[in-house]
């Protein structure tokens, strides 16, 4: 499961001047703080109000993600980098105000796969006929609404227009961050998918995207288990992928362009590449051991070679281990061929033709529309 910290919203909804919104929300931020801090969660609170938003002005359906006004666009990046919700609400008549259902309907894939609580407040039913008003919408967003909720009563709980103490209280808060987190976490594979420039993968359910400075603790966990066999076949531990630190790792995340393979919150499969003049670089190709021979390493391969070529590049080049005849075998069927003279630290390289990769890359793009992408 990934270990990236987690975003979590906390929405103040009312924008009526002088509302108990705004108390409630410096309470629960401060009441799950250190939780917060313990489980990884970034807190970022947001008053409604702040946002600006009209009512619903754009011209697109919303779950086109199409956005014409800038007060949309701003809201749409705001919602989207967060893993998670809290709703801080009123009721008002028996609903949710019109300011949250307002912010719900502006957007629409954002939504998706992200956990939402709600912490309510109100007189009689302490907001909870809101929070079950709420429920409806959210579910049909794709979000998944908490069972653990906050309710205040007004009456027993404010005076003097702030929030007497109340260890209950607390307490609650924090199980609803303990819920948000486990679920926030569990969705995270599902949003990943869902977002923009995730492609199927070569297994059923899987995904590919580019790989950031914050996966780099699972990509340290793949070269762990990948280059041990490469350097046991090799005979050597001098192998940069078996001692780079998280630093290490992160630093050339953020220079090469790496796509990463995943199911389910695993990273099974990686490579990276960037072009260098006439030159295009590709390397680190990892499979997890589990799944080779199943398609994944030609697939990442295939997929790096289109992502390689730019208008300059004239040939592909990557290196492997001199006695690694499995990768060179797999190479050679891709159209590398090896470059003399070998390097002194036990590496070959080889090389394959920008033309010869474009060839080959029309053929995947051909299996790949006709659904045959077994490889």
């Amino acid at each position: 499961m990934s270990t990236k910290p987690l975003r979590v919203l906390v929405l103040v909804c009312s924008t009526r001047p002088g509302a108990l919104g705004p108390a409630v929300g410096r309470w629960l931020t401060g009441a799950v703080a250190p939780r917060a801090v313990e489980l990884g969660v970034e807190l970022v609170p947001l008053a409604l109000g702040d946002l600006g938003l009209p009512f619903l002005d754009e011209e697109e359906h919303p779950s086109s993600g199409v956005y014409r006004n800038e007060h949309t666009r701003r809201w749409s990046a705001i919602a989207e980098a967060a893993d998670g919700f809290v709703a801080v609400t009123p009721e008002y008549n028996y609903g949710m105000p019109a300011t949250l259902k307002n912010a719900l309907d502006h957007l629409g894939p954002e939504w998706a796969w992200k956990p939402i609580g709600f912490v309510s407040y109100g007189n009689t039913s302490a907001g909870t006929r809101s929070v079950q008003h709420s429920k409806q919408v959210v579910t049909t967003l794709r979000m998944v609404p908490l069972g653990a909720t906050v309710a205040i009563r007004i009456a027993d709980a404010v005076h003097e227009g702030r929030l007497r103490p109340d260890a209950g209280r607390d307490a609650a808060a924090v199980a609803l961050l303990d819920e948000l987190t486990r679920l926030a976490r569990a969705l995270r594979p599902m949003r990943d998918a869902a977002r923009p420039g995730a492609t199927p993968g070569p297994l059923p359910g899987s995904y590919a995207r580019r790989l950031t400075p914050d996966d780099a603790p699972e990509v340290t966990v793949l070269q762990r288990a990948c280059w041990t066999d490469e350097a046991v076949v090799n005979d050597t531990l001098a192998i940069p992928a078996l001692h780079e630190s998280l630093d290490d790792v992160r630093a050339w995340l953020a220079t090469w362009h790496t796509t990463g393979l995943w199911l389910d919150g695993r990273l099974l499969g990686m490579v990276r590449s960037r072009p260098d003049g006439t030159d295009g670089h590709l390397g680190r190709l990892a499979v997890v051991p589990d799944l080779r021979g199943r398609g994944v390493g030609r697939w990442l391969l295939d997929h790096a070679e289109t992502v390689v070529q730019e208008p300059d590049v004239r040939r592909v080049l990557l290196f492997t281990g001199a006695k690694s005849t499995r990768n060179i075998d797999l190479y050679r069927r891709r159209g590398y061929e090896l470059l003399p003279p070998f390097a002194p630290d036990g590496t070959v390289r080889m090389a394959k033709k920008v033309k010869d990769v474009r060839d080959v890359t029309d053929v995947t793009d051909d299996r790949r529309a006709g659904h045959e992408a077994r490889s």
